[in-house]
C-alpha cells in the first residue's frame, strides 16, 4: 500500500511537460529520522533529451546516469558544488527527461525546516532551498520516489491560483521554451514577468493515483 496516497509510477511514465503541470498543487515529503517535513510543489520545470538545457543531451554519463532509469525516480545532482537539487525522472527508461522541482509552500515539519535552514522566512522558494529544508541529499540520487518511503510525492490538490507557463531561467541554452511551470501569487524562486500560456489545468487526477 503506498504510504499518503504516493503517486504511482504510471504518473511519471509521461511527457516531462504533462509532469510539470500535474505536480503542481501535489506535496513533496520527506520523512527522515529527524522528522516529517512536506511543502505543496508551486514551481516546476520541464526538460526533454532534445532540449539542449538537458543534462541528457549529450547522451548517459556518470553525473546523469539516473534520468536513464525509469520513471518516477529522483533525479538529484550538485549545483555550482554546493546545492542539491531534485528532479523526477519521465518517461520510459533510457530516454534522459525529467522535472525540476522549484519552489514549495512548506505544509508540515516548518520547525524542523527553519533548524535547517537557519533561518525563518524563504525556506523552500527555491530548488536549492527546498531540498535544504527537506533534508533531501546526494544519497537521495535514485530513490524510487513511488515507493512512498522516505521520499516521495503525495497527489495533493489542484492549486487554488492560475497556473501558467514561462521561460525557464538560470540557463543559457533552450532559454527561450516556456517549460517552467507555476501557481500565480504563490512564493516562486522568481516571480513572472512575461507569461507564455495562462489557465494550464492539471490532466491527473487523484483517483487514478489510487
Amino acid at each position: 500500500m503506498r504510504a499518503r496516497g504516493t503517486l504511482p509510477t504510471g504518473f511519471y511514465d509521461r511527457d516531462p511537460r504533462e509532469v510539470a503541470v500535474d505536480l503542481l498543487g501535489c506535496v513533496l515529503v520527506s520523512e527522515l529520522p529527524e522528522g516529517l517535513c512536506s511543502g505543496i510543489i508551486v514551481e516546476t520545470e520541464a526538460y526533454l533529451p532534445e532540449d539542449p538545457a538537458c543534462h541528457a543531451y549529450g547522451g548517459p554519463t556518470m553525473r546523469n546516469r539516473t534520468m536513464f532509469g525509469p520513471p518516477g525516480r529522483a533525479y538529484v545532482y550538485l549545483s555550482y558544488g554546493i546545492h542539491s537539487l531534485i528532479n523526477v525522472v519521465c518517461e520510459g527508461a533510457g530516454v534522459g527527461s525529467a522535472v525540476l522541482i522549484r519552489a514549495l509552500v512548506p505544509l508540515e515539519g516548518v520547525g524542523l525546516m527553519r533548524l535547517r535552514r537557519g533561518r525563518s522566512s524563504n525556506l523552500c522558494n527555491g530548488p536549492g532551498r527546498l531540498t535544504e529544508a527537506l533534508g533531501v541529499d546526494l544519497s537521495f540520487d535514485g530513490h524510487d520516489l513511488a515507493s512512498g518511503r522516505r521520499l516521495y510525492v503525495s497527489p495533493g490538490s489542484p492549486p487554488d491560483g492560475e497556473i501558467v507557463s514561462i521561460t525557464r531561467i538560470g540557463i543559457t541554452r533552450g532559454a527561450e521554451l516556456p517549460w517552467r511551470y507555476l501557481v500565480l501569487g504563490e512564493r516562486v524562486s522568481v516571480p513572472p514577468r512575461v507569461m507564455a500560456h495562462r489557465g494550464l489545468r492539471r490532466r491527473w487526477t487523484a483517483t487514478e493515483s489510487a
